[in-house]
């Protein structure tokens, strides 16, 4: 038995033992040639993005292709290298990383020792780092000097200690590697000052006192020991003496410099010299450049720039405007919670699962159970039993979440029987939005928790919301806008309203003046026209591609850094320069507007979906009708914020939210909300008409700007031209396409490329010709051209009325 034991402990000795890494001559060979001849590769490619490397920018996108020839000298692999280390990475410093490869190499063929090279890779990646920094701070985002790395490193740092702090950061990063690697002190700065004011001395000092000729030739031994100790000449005499005395190699007798007294003295008297002709050194205060000068003088005598000067009596809204309900707060009614429970336990129970635990969390409009199963019961198991749980408590809208995130629970959410009204006062009073400090805050309503639920527009940074009809998006809506009503002044948000129903938001035309946008020739601010809602959607394109003019030229990336540059004084108005509101695109029934638009709505829309965020414009969208058609795959992709009320299918819920839960909701602003990641159930607060009628009288009634805010004209596109109102260019068959479009009463180039067997060029030169022959109205869109001329009769008339 003894016996076995050894064999078993020196069989778990083998099993343990770590295995070797040494590497054999040859494979030393082979990785040392490759990172000496990878570090040659990096350095000449580096060399040649110096001057090659503006010309190759436009090649890396197309690195595939073998026809793009990039200009660098190795080529793809050189241009995409440099790109990466100098563009992208560390800049110039990035031949740094190239040395440091090659000498890798050169110490792997050598096989040298590796704390050293450890050693080399430290201080380099420092040194490296270092510079990239030093030369951020000085350089363009796209400068090759500190590379992108550098750039954003200084943003960073400047965003929280400043200019002055990151000098300083940096001269404390370049004394800790002289320090560190080169083993400099304090006392090697004062030997050098020391050298230097003495060399200085010795160039521009002059004295008429006779120079003692003395004999300064040391013996050899003396200069030896003199240069290991560094001595300084003028040092105290006492010193010399006690660190310079050796024995002769030859007589074996004690030997001393041949410095003596004398030397001491006239050390002494070219001190008191030095302290007799001391330079007195004007200082002059550095100048500062002429915009930062100006800006400086303009916030010291006028202070910040404010946006709110224009109305700055306007007074927000008061809390009293909104309705305050008796039955508001969470009512606990323990007999439902302990009926609840028991039937839960009891419908688990006769299926054989066991529950550990159970925890109620009571809500305004649900009540959510936490359960804590069995070991070993699966949780697909207890999700497929959600329509016998709805069952057994004779609820509708039962909600299983099986796991709950973040939590090793499974969620039943119940619906009351006595649900609470959410009133859009109690969140609007809540600390919670009172005091935060979002661009564009909104209060949505309570959570299953009865927390007030705030999110921020800015971030999402667009919301699309959806559900059946009467289910509660409308009153959505009015608390979204109602939000920033009570939040924002009227110079930092302006809305723009489009509302095909032409009843839903009608009450907001009273603060036009205050909140609202519009086109310049546009009479209602509030847009319920389909061709209205095209132009306005383009005019949005417009005013977004002019503020990224702006943000290009205040060298700012996004309209939170502009608006506070134009704050303080910095940019110029003369130069077009202007402070920035918030804007807010409101379609209240999306559906219509891709019925009858169809892509001309889509493509704006996705446009500034994808690309408005930074300057400030958010779309938030509504519609009764989730289907595939109307929120398309683009929509989606850019609309990361959605809310869904309650839907009728599985379908329509996996269309907004993708995936179920929608369709399990009660109604009456019982909604999910989800911004890309968990599903969050809150129910919507409720403001009513009167509510909003009070707050819209309350900010009308105040003083406001002239007109509303103007967005920039835009001009549709005009198929009708005055070069073909000559009657001898029209088509030879001009007089049978107006037959063609009279008879049927339709204008449009499908019918005459039908009825005429024309192409599409001709067919739409032709109705171009009826259109400059007043026959046909002007371009609508997708809609077919309204026909003028009601009969055959008239057209004859027309036309003959033409020739004379």
């Amino acid at each position: 038995m003894a016996k076995k034991k050894t064999k078993t402990k020196t069989s778990t000795k083998k099993k343990f033992k770590l295995p070797s890494f040494q590497l054999s001559s040859q494979q030393k060979l082979v990785y040392g040639s490759f990172l000496v001849l990878f570090g040659i590769v990096l350095c000449i490619a580096f060399v040649s993005f110096l001057f090659t490397g503006e010309a190759d920018q436009s090649t890396l996108s197309d690195f595939a292709a073998r026809e793009v020839k990039p200009k660098n000298w190795l080529s793809k692999t050189g241009a995409w290298l440099s790109d990466l280390f100098i563009q992208r990475g560390f800049g110039v410093s990035s031949f740094i990383f190239a040395g440091l490869v090659c000498l890798s190499g050169v110490y792997i063929l050598t096989d040298s020792s590796k704390t050293k090279l450890r050693k080399h890779w430290f201080w380099g990646v420092f040194i490296m780092i270092w510079s990239s920094i030093f030369f951020g701070f000085f350089g363009a985002k796209t400068g090759v000097l500190g590379g992108i790395i550098g750039f954003e490193v200084n943003s960073y740092l400047q965003d929280y200690i400043g200019k002055i702090g990151v000098s300083l950061l940096l001269l404390f990063g370049i004394i800790t590697y002289l320090a560190m690697r080169f083993g400099v002190t304090f006392q090697s700065f004062a030997n050098l000052f020391h050298s230097a004011k003495k060399d200085f001395k010795d160039e521009f000092a002059t004295t008429n006192e006779p120079v003692v000729a003395v004999d300064n030739n040391l013996t050899e031994e003396a200069e030896a020991f003199k240069s290991a100790f560094d001595i300084n000449e003028s040092s105290d005499i006492n010193i010399i003496k006690e660190a310079t005395i050796e024995k002769s190699p030859d007589d074996n007798k004690v030997q001393a410099p041949l410095k003596t007294e004398l030397e001491v003295k006239i050390a002494q008297n070219e001190e008191d010299d030095d302290e007799d002709l001391a330079i007195e050194v004007e200082k002059v205060a550095e100048e500062q450049s002429e915009n930062d000068n100006l800006s400086d003088k303009l916030v010291e005598d006028f202070g910040l720039f404010d946006p709110t000067l224009e109305l700055a009596k306007y007074q927000f809204p008061t809390l009293d405007l909104l309705k305050k309900y008796d039955s508001e707060g969470i009512t606990i009614n323990q007999e439902e919670l302990e009926e609840n429970k028991n039937r839960i336990v009891d419908t688990l129970k006769n299926y054989n699962i066991g529950i550990s635990n159970i925890k109620a969390t009571i809500g305004p409009t649900v009540t959510l159970y936490e359960i804590v199963p069995d070991a070993g019961i699966r949780i697909s198991k207890i999700k497929n039993l959600e329509d016998d749980i709805a069952l057994s408590l004779s609820a509708l809208g039962i909600r299983i979440i099986a796991p709950i995130p973040g939590k090793g629970t499974i969620g039943i959410e119940v619906p009351n029987k006595n649900s609470t009204i959410v009133s859009m006062r109690s969140v609007i009073a809540s600390k919670k939005f009172q005091a935060s400090d979002m661009q564009l805050p909104i209060a949505l309503g309570k959570t299953i928790s009865n927390e007030t639920f705030v999110v921020d527009l800015a971030k999402m940074p667009h919301l699309l919301m959806a559900g059946a009809t009467g289910q509660g998006k409308s009153v959505g809506l009015n608390a979204v806008l109602t939000s920033l009503l009570y939040k924002k002044h009227p110079a930092e948000v302006k809305f723009v309203l489009v509302d095909p129903k032409k009843v839903e938001l009608t009450l907001f035309n009273k603060i036009e003046r205050h909140y609202l946008a519009k086109l310049p020739d546009s009479e209602d601010a509030i847009i319920t026209d389909n061709t209205k809602v095209i132009n306005t959607l383009n005019s949005l394109c417009i005013e977004m591609d002019n503020r990224y003019e702006l943000l290009k030229t205040a060298m700012c990336r996004n309209i939170a850094e502009y608006n506070a540059k134009f704050k303080s004084r910095k940019l110029n108005p003369n130069d077009g320069h202007q402070f920035l509101p918030y804007i807010v695109l409101v379609v209240d029934e999306f559906a219509d507007l891709i019925m009858t638009a169809g892509k001309e709505v889509e493509t704006p829309i996705a446009r500034l979906a994808q690309l408005a965020r930074a300057i400030g414009i958010h779309l938030i969208i509504a519609t009764q009708r989730p289907s595939v058609n109307v929120i398309t795959g683009i929509i989606k992709a850019n609309f990361p914020a959605r809310i869904a009320f309650r839907v009728t299918s599985k379908i329509d819920s996996r269309t907004i939210l993708d995936g179920a839960g929608a369709d399990q909701l009660i109604g009456r602003g019982d909604m999910l909300y989800t911004q890309g990641n968990d599903l969050i159930r809150v129910q919507c607060a409720f403001v009513d008409t009167p509510e909003v009628e009070r707050i819209t009288d309350f900010i009308g009634s105040q003083k406001a700007y002239p007109d509303a805010y103007m967005l920039p004209e835009y001009v549709g596109e005009e198929s009708g031209t005055s070069l073909d109102i000559d009657i001898s260019d029209r088509d030879k068959l001009f007089k049978d396409a107006a037959i063609v479009i009279v008879t049927a009463q339709q204008g449009s180039a499908s019918l005459l490329q039908r009825k005429l067997k024309l192409g599409y060029n001709r067919a739409g030169r032709l109705i171009d010709q009826l259109e400059a022959a007043g026959i046909v109205g002007p371009f609508e869109g997708s809609k077919a051209r309204q026909v003028l001329i009601p009969d055959l009769t008239a057209l004859d008339n027309h036309l003959e009325n033409e020739i004379q």
